[in-house]
């Protein structure tokens, strides 16, 4: 009887290791999720990785005669009542040129709404050679009713991109913007009780 107490005690011991092991992997896993997000945005804007931009002070003092062609592109999530325009003709720029171009946004409905921009250009590696100096995604945008805004990105492109062997074939880089709900917004709507 004292060895099966002895096996006993020893088998809940275990299982106390066990137990308290996976509780601190849970804790850690959890915590792994909440700053994924955050290193990883970080991890895009150092590298440009998955087409992110970087963001400069200002353009450099002199610029290259290789040509880089600029398309632009607009879309909305699908729960942004809101119309958005990208400039319809594509810009041919000097590369380390300061260039502006202007995005619209039309307030679709008879409510004021706040909106954010999420950006990035193709192809993904041109990403760490497209740098803005302002642009309307580093803020929120709130639109009356019915209101219209053109809104502006100052932005070039970067001379390293002509150090960069991988970059030789790259001609054209598209710049995206999708307009979404500003979650702060979203937040306070849910957070009112119906009634």
């Amino acid at each position: 009887m004292s060895t099966h107490t002895t096996n006993d005690y020893q088998q809940a011991k275990r299982n106390r290791k066990v137990a308290s092991g996976a509780a601190v992997m849970a804790v850690l896993m959890v915590g792994a999720a909440y700053a994924a997000v955050p290193l990883y945005d970080l991890f895009c804007r150092v590298t440009g990785y998955g087409g992110t931009t970087q963001i400069a002070e200002a353009a450099p003092a002199t610029a290259s005669e290789r040509m880089v062609t600029i398309r632009f592109d607009a879309s909305l999530n699908r729960n942004m009542p809101w119309a958005f325009d990208a400039p319809e003709a594509p810009m041919d720029v000097k590369v380390g040129e300061s260039n502006l171009a202007f995005y619209q946004a039309r307030n679709l409905t008879d409510e004021t709404i706040t909106g954010t921009a999420t950006y990035n250009v193709s192809p993904a590696k041109a990403g760490m050679y497209f740098s803005k100096i302002d642009c309307f995604c580093f803020t929120e945008q709130v639109l009356e009713p019915g209101a219209s805004v053109f809104m502006p990105v100052s932005f070039f492109v970067d001379p390293e991109i002509l150090t960069d062997s991988e970059m030789d074939d790259v001609k054209t880089i598209t710049l995206s913007y999708t307009f979404f709900r500003a979650q702060q917004e979203t937040s306070a709507k849910a957070s009112i009780p119906k009634g």
